[in-house]
């Protein structure tokens, strides 16, 4: 790191806060270019604190114009101040109270961290340290307060007036233009957690009654003309309280639960307590503008921010290196919500395939972190998908290896036990511990090893014994900062499959604990002997990806297609399809770079066949099946010396030969998911979609020319968004005839709709042409573009470095470049927008040498910069680690 650089924070140096803060009182008096913060915070020295211990608060870029102590304004030699720090040398030995007003800026404020204004609209975002430039304040997770908060605004600006908690009283101001509100809430909370919206918004209302009787106001804010796009977030809202109550025992405890809308959020949304503040993206959805997939991600995502309530507000975490306490058991709980209101085994396949695609890389770079990571120098970067999705996948474990019972009175004790406290993961793994009895200390170090651990399983059958053995082998790589792992405590998931598709049940189990269909695996190497076996079995393990591994099998084409044709466990179905199909691509990959002709076995093109025609399967789950791995997918598989135009080509014969050989039943099936019926986002017409869209991919990409015409004409005839957007898609990355017809329809359609825009912006970034860069460049210019708002970022720039890998990592190095040159003047403006973005050069080491160099130019020359933001160096110098 550079000298200058900030110094990192430790988990070891944790200590608790000198100074504890039990109340907040806010009066924050609005105004665009103005605005005045008064806190007035109640605080005594912490037990065990040292008489004549300072107080330090933090602060970001404030402006104090008063300071005062028990009434008495402080000199300058009473205290420290600069605009990130104010410290008194010598507070009271008892209570005080200390009275800040400061001065902000909400118009300037591009980070969108604290107090700023998205579209006229006064809105906060304090995680993880935001509330420190709105005041200074001990602003760590574990100094919980009780607040009360008093917003002012001009009527004509801002008539709706919201804050954290129930509302108390509002009314006009006399004598003025303006009028206030005062909101409190009754639960202590950290500073990260506060919040509050001033603006002119529309509001769409329903109630929800607990299963303890207590009536709650249910209202959603927008921005006016968008109320009627909030039903489906509403009823996703509903459904999540009632599932809270129903698995998990927990009901909401306010009068009000708010959700605002807004178009300038760095994240998907936040927690705040009683007032969600939602990126807009997952809010708004009309079958006109949205896809399944944004249907499904409102419905994830309000979910997500609901469950928070208990997992992350009433609990909360000690420090910010228990970040996944909050993140991960919540992805956990929105996942299982997901999975009981659609398809548990297409939402299972869905969120692996999510972990392989971002976590997987993550840990296999120089970006890797563990669960719980023990030193950071940027917390911003790390909300990652390591502390989100790998963090859920732990959760996962710890209830496959107890049973649900167990799991279920660990979270009970869990919420009895803590309710109030800000805590830390052994905490938490304690309750489980004692509800289960089972030791989890070895499982622990799955918050404490980086890295994604290689399990390879050999098996061999004895048939006059009638005998399997299967030989467990695990080895976690060194990641950044560990070198040594110990071995881990590993749920393996097995089933046994006979010939004839039956589940075989074997006589007897040695080498390893069972816990019904759960192995054990603790060893560095570990040989399981199942016995009793009356016929060859053909093993199934790993089913439903019970751990967050990466398996390798000794199972030959035949048996993996065996168990993609006939296992149990629909998960393991679908993977069993894709292990054929990505040694099949790996291989074709292999040979585009010798030239040789790509080889598809006849046996992979009948499991494809059977797959399409099958209708006793879900369309989701065919959909899935039929889901060729992704360019980044095969990359990953590869390793090292990656060529992405090699394994672009690769990929594009072997769907061309798929959809030659099967065309028939292609077209077949693309007919018969034909829907006439009126657009419903529910799981059964999304998965029908889902199959079609899927289909017409193969079709416009096939030789034959009428799949051109076909994919234009769905194209016309389409009547939602999801069948539209799919057959834009396949126009342009196909470069079909119509493409640029197709794209002009769309942009006169929906110009003036930025979130439909997105996905204008997004289909053209992630074309695997030659001239893809130059349209990005082009586009960044486009009047529905703002390098300003997240969302557009990411919908273009964003897409081309993370969606695009054949451009990104053009062989003359123009696309790292470009984005790097994007992120440095995004960093300026927005550092976390930017540093995310610089995520995208995570795998660059992989790459082959002539990339790899162009890649390693790109961020050494930003390394190089003198004024880049800490988020953005820190992602920097990470990579170049």
């Amino acid at each position: 790191m550079r000298p200058d650089s900030p110094a990192p924070v430790r988990l070891e140096e944790y200590r608790p806060p000198a100074y504890r803060i039990s109340t907040v009182d806010l009066d924050i008096r609005l105004a665009p270019r103005a605005a005045k913060v008064r806190a007035r915070l109640a605080l005594e020295r912490a037990p065990g604190t040292v008489p004549g211990t300072p107080l330090v608060l933090d602060g970001d870029e404030l402006r104090l114009t008063a300071l005062s102590l028990d009434g008495r304004a402080l000199a300058d030699t009473d205290c420290t101040i600069t605009p990130d720090r104010l410290e008194i040398a010598s507070p009271p030995a008892g209570p005080f109270t200390l009275e800040i007003e400061t001065v902000l800026d909400p118009d300037a404020n591009t980070k969108l961290m604290g107090l700023y204004r998205s579209n006229g609209t006064y809105c906060t975002q304090c995680e993880a340290e935001g509330f420190r430039r709105i005041t200074y304040f001990l602003d760590r997770p574990d100094c919980l307060a009780v607040y009360t908060t008093r917003i002012e605004a001009r009527v004509s600006e801002a008539p709706v007036l919201l804050g954290n908690g129930n509302p108390v009283e509002s009314g006009p101001v006399p004598g003025t233009d303006r009028h206030y509100a005062v909101w409190h809430d009754p639960h202590p909370k950290p500073a990260y957690l506060f919040a509050m919206v001033a603006g002119d918004l529309a509001c769409v209302r329903d109630s929800f009654r607990t299963c303890e009787g207590r009536d709650v106001a249910l209202n959603i804010y927008v921005e006016h003309g968008n109320e009627g796009a909030c039903g489906w977030a509403m009823d996703s809202l509903k459904r999540s309280m009632v599932w809270d109550e129903e698995v998990f025992g927990r009901a909401y405890d306010l009068d009000v639960f708010n959700i605002v809308a807004v178009s300038d959020f760095n994240m998907g949304a936040m927690e705040n307590k009683g007032l969600n503040i939602f990126n807009d993206k997952y809010v708004l959805a009309r079958p006109e503008t949205a896809t399944d997939q944004d249907y499904a991600g409102i419905e994830t995502v309000i979910a997500h921010e609901y469950f928070h309530n208990w997992t992350g507000n009433r609990i909360t975490c000690r420090d910010w290196f228990q970040l996944c306490l909050k993140e991960g058991l919540t992805v956990f709980r929105d996942q299982e919500f997901s999975a009981d209101m659609r398809s548990r085994a297409v939402k299972r396949i869905a969120d692996v395939r999510l972990l392989k695609s971002h976590q997987f890389p993550e840990d296999a770079g120089p970006l890797a972190h563990p669960v719980r990571p023990r030193l950071y120098h940027e917390i911003n970067n790390f909300y990652t998908a390591t502390v989100y999705e790998k963090g859920a996948e732990v959760v996962r474990m710890l209830k496959s290896l107890i049973g649900d019972a167990a799991f279920r009175a660990g979270m009970d004790l869990y919420f009895r036990r803590h309710d109030g406290e800000a805590t830390t993961i052994e905490a938490f793994l304690a309750c489980f511990q004692e509800a289960s009895g089972l030791d989890l200390d070895q499982f622990s170090l799955w918050y404490e090893q980086a890295g994604t651990p290689v399990l390879k399983v050999d098996s061999s059958y004895e048939n006059e014994a009638g005998r399997l053995t299967l030989t467990f082998r695990q080895h976690l790589p060194p990641s950044p900062g560990q070198s040594e792992k110990k071995p881990m405590h590993i749920p393996v998931r097995f089933g046994l499959m006979g010939a004839d598709g039956r589940e075989l049940v074997p006589g007897g189990v040695a080498g390893a604990e069972v816990t019904g269909d759960v192995l054990h695996i603790r060893s560095p190497q570990q040989t399981v002997v199942f016995s009793g076996l009356t016929e060859r079995a053909v093993p199934s393990v790993l089913r439903g990806f019970s751990a967050p591994v990466s398996l390798k099998t000794d199972l030959s084409e035949a048996d993996l297609l065996f168990l993609a044709a006939n296992d149990k466990d629909p998960f393991n179905r679908w993977e069993a399809l894709q292990s054929v199909v990505m040694t099949t691509l790996i291989a074709a990959t292999a040979g585009t770079a010798r030239q040789d002709p790509v080889a598809i076995s006849p046996a992979l093109i009948a499991a494809f066949a059977a797959n399409v025609a099958d209708d006793t399967l879900e369309p989701a789950f065919r959909a899935l099946c039929l889901h060729l791995p992704g360019e980044a997918d095969i990359a990953r598989e590869i390793g090292h010396n990656v060529d992405p135009d090699a394994i672009h080509a690769a990929r594009g014969a072997i769907r061309r030969a798929v959809a030659d050989d099967i065309a028939p039943e292609i077209l077949a099936t693309y007919e018969a998911m034909r829907d006439g019926a009126t657009f419903s986002p529910d799981a059964r017409s999304a998965g029908r979609r889902a199959l079609r869209n899927t289909l017409l991919d193969y079709l416009g990409h096939g030789s034959d020319p009428a799949g051109a015409a076909r994919v234009q004409a769905h194209f016309e005839a389409a009547d939602n968004m999801t069948d539209r957007f799919a057959a834009l898609t396949v126009l342009i990355h196909a470069d079909l005839p119509g493409r640029a017809e197709a794209l002009a329809a769309y942009e006169a359609r929906y110009h003036a709709v930025p979130l439909a825009m997105d996905k204008w912006f997004m289909a053209q970034a992630t074309a695997p042409s030659g001239a893809t860069l130059d349209r990005v460049r082009d586009l960044t210019g486009h009047p529905a573009f703002s390098p300003a708002n997240p969302n557009r970022v990411r919908a273009l720039v964003g897409a081309f470095a993370s969606g695009n890998q054949s451009q990104f990592n053009r062989p003359d190095g123009a696309g790292f470049t470009f984005v790097a040159d994007f992120a440095r003047d995004l960093d300026r403006r927005n550092p976390q927008a930017a540093a995310r973005m610089m995520s995208a050069f995570r795998s660059w080491r992989a790459l082959e040498p002539g990339r790899r160099a162009h890649a390693e130019a790109a961020l050494r020359h930003l390394a190089a910069e003198g004024d880049l933001s800490a988020d953005m160096r820190d992602i920097v110098e990470r990579c170049l680690q």
